[in-house]
């Protein structure tokens, strides 16, 4: 796609070197020009049948980056970043417009910003773009120095099986609020090879899930972790938690993260305990197609 100054907008290609370079340098630009750390989530965009990314080219100089995957809820999740010499040329907003094209026809009309907390250059954006602010999360990270407590014994994790679908759709809409209809979808699309689903059992019965995206061979990524309502408050959390981790250091993954709405203080205290601590927050801005 040519734009009128120059620009040109690419699909990103996931394996290629070229690209994945361009991206790790603009990330380190705009990090130095807006004293933060800025991510561009590389390791989500170099996997095949990763996260979708369009990248904004003038010659040969990568200025912009605009990275997105369907969240599940109806919304499409938007990571982006524009060279600091480039900012207020528009090349934002052209990168969302181009997206829309792949994003409408899937039925998606609902954008999600994913922004820096402390990053003026992205609320900005977003506010230009006429997004609302929605959420605040924390990003979190294992500390490897932590000693693992002991991993309990009355309690197991077993990958889930085509036999235990039902039971996760209803597990998960119990207890994030949402309909089965929206769960059900959410789960059909991130059905994915490297995404595995562990369901906590004790005495024969499934009391809750917890999800691991093994993201690549050094970091996994814990996220879906939800306990049925009726056995919340019972310590059985913790439990899977310590299996959970238990299971990812034997393996080894030197690098486990969640992130925990900042609101989550339940949640967030859990993981605290476990030994995770906060890296970063991120905000989240919801805006139309």
């Amino acid at each position: 796609m040519m734009l009128r100054n120059g620009n040109i907008i690419i699909p990103m290609t996931y394996d290629s070197r070229q690209q994945a370079a361009d991206i790790t340098d603009l990330e380190q630009q705009c990090s130095r020009a807006d004293s933060i750390q800025l991510s561009s989530d590389l390791e989500h965009l170099v996997k095949k049948d990763g996260d979708h990314a369009l990248l904004c080219y003038r010659e040969d100089q990568l200025i912009g980056l605009l990275s997105w995957f369907a969240s599940g809820s109806g919304e499409a999740q938007i990571n982006g970043m524009v060279h600091p010499d480039y900012r207020r040329e528009g090349v934002f907003r052209s990168l969302v417009e181009r997206a829309g094209q792949d994003i409408a026809p899937l039925g998606i009309h609902k954008l999600s910003y994913k922004i820096p907390g402390g990053s003026e250059t992205g609320l900005g954006a977003a506010s230009a773009l006429g997004a609302r602010f929605s959420r605040s999360e924390y990003a979190m990270s294992y500390d490897p120095l932590t000693t693992l407590q002991p991993v309990p014994e009355d309690l197991h994790l077993l990958p889930a099986t085509p036999a235990d679908w039902e039971f996760m759709i209803s597990c998960s809409s119990q207890a994030f609020g949402e309909s089965q209809e929206e769960t059900r979808e959410y789960f059909t699309e991130t059905d994915e090879p490297e995404r595995v689903t562990y369901i906590a059992w004790a005495e024969g019965q499934a009391l809750g899930l917890i999800r691991v995206n093994y993201i690549n061979e050094d970091t996994a990524f814990i996220h879906n972790f939800c306990i049925l309502p009726s056995c919340q408050g019972k310590g059985v959390g913790g439990k899977v938690l310590r299996q959970t981790l238990g299971l990812l250091l034997q393996k080894p993954y030197p690098v486990i993260r969640l992130s925990v709405v900042t609101e989550n203080v339940r949640a967030l205290n859990l993981y605290i305990r476990a030994g995770f601590k906060v890296r970063s927050e991120f905000k989240y801005y919801s805006g139309s197609l």
